[in-house]
């Protein structure tokens, strides 16, 4: 419902490719930047009524300082964003929204555009002004208007459907062609989640300052993640260098012990097999001689002893011009 104007000056968006938007008028609207309040002041001017801005107190002043710290970090390439910045809505309104968002590529005239987003933060201010505003804004064109209830911690939208305002949902995001990002309205309200709300825009702008920092970090994380990975290289080399000698000596020994085990054995064998051939062909085995064959470790030796055994009439013959093995 609208009372003053039939017809709606739309500000262009995304896609307007720079076009200027006319709607079909009886009488022709003032330029946006056309002055009724004196630039630099605190005047504005609310159908043909001044009204005094005045200076604003926290939390009001910090509600401001926040908005446009993360407003500011979204903008878009091809918008500009502004504080405080006088639009001529209509014959007899000329007021500064808190914050807006405009294309920055003038119009044909070289005039600047309309603003797309414009924002109102109300504190103790009856929200009645506000609406009044935002009421002309959009009927002038501007394409979204919000506002920020400090004291209610809420954020409000202006609504074309019922003409008036909407309360968002707090864990609601604003999406627009004039940000870069989705602009989470806890960014807004809570000045903990500002910082990451920003950090997340700039590094969707791909800022040089601060893609050249990233770059940084990540060139120190990986020099410092290999030298990391050559010193834990090198002790897993040393461990598993050490395991393996570990492994390579045992079986080394066990092989060797094996080895020495089956000489003794064969030795063994050979020894006890001398003595029992004389035994059994009854030739008798002093104490001397068999101290004599047990006490030798050498294979051949005893074989030749064995084919001796066989047929000597004596122990003694055996073992004859051997050395007993001290």
């Amino acid at each position: 419902m609208r009372s003053r104007h039939d017809h709606v000056l739309l500000a262009p968006g995304a896609d307007a490719s720079g076009r200027t938007l006319k709607a079909p008028s009886s009488r022709a609207r003032p330029r946006v930047d056309d002055r009724l309040a004196p630039p630099e002041t605190r005047v504005e001017y609310l159908d043909g009524a001044e009204l005094f801005a005045a200076p604003a107190d926290a939390p009001h002043a910090t509600q401001h300082f926040d908005l446009t710290y993360v407003l500011g970090a979204h903008v878009a390439p091809g918008y500009r964003g502004a504080v405080d910045m006088l639009t001529r809505v209509d014959e007899g309104s000329d007021y500064a929204p808190d914050a807006s968002v405009f294309a920055q590529k003038p119009d044909r005239g070289g005039h600047r555009r309309l603003e797309e987003l414009a924002f109102e933060v109300s504190d103790k201010q009856a929200l009645a002004v506000p609406t009044s505003k935002a009421r002309r804004l959009i009927d002038r064109g501007v394409r979204r208007v919000f506002c920020i209830l400090v004291k209610q911690h809420r954020v409000l939208e202006w609504s074309r459907e019922t003409d008036g305002w909407r309360t968002l949902p707090k864990d609601a995001v604003i999406e627009d062609p004039c940000l870069v990002r989705p602009l989470p309205l806890q960014a807004l309200l809570d000045a903990a989640s500002s910082d990451d709300a920003v950090a997340r825009a700039l590094l969707q702008k791909r800022v040089p300052a601060l893609e050249a920092a990233l770059a940084e970090g990540e060139a120190r994380g990986e020099a410092r993640g290999e030298a990391r990975g050559v010193a834990l290289g090198e002790a897993r080399g040393v461990a598993l260098g050490e395991a393996r000698g570990v492994a390579l000596g045992e079986a080394r020994g066990e092989a060797r012990g094996e080895a020495r085990g089956a000489l003794l054995g064969e030795l063994r064998m050979a020894q006890e097999a001398i003595t029992t051939v004389l035994q059994a062909r009854g030739v008798a085995v002093p104490a001397k001689v068999a101290r004599t064959i047990a006490g030798c470790d050498d294979p051949s030796k005893l074989r030749r002893w064995l084919k001796r055994a066989a047929t000597a009439a004596t122990a003694a013959e055996v073992v004859a011009g051997s050395r007993r093995k001290r």
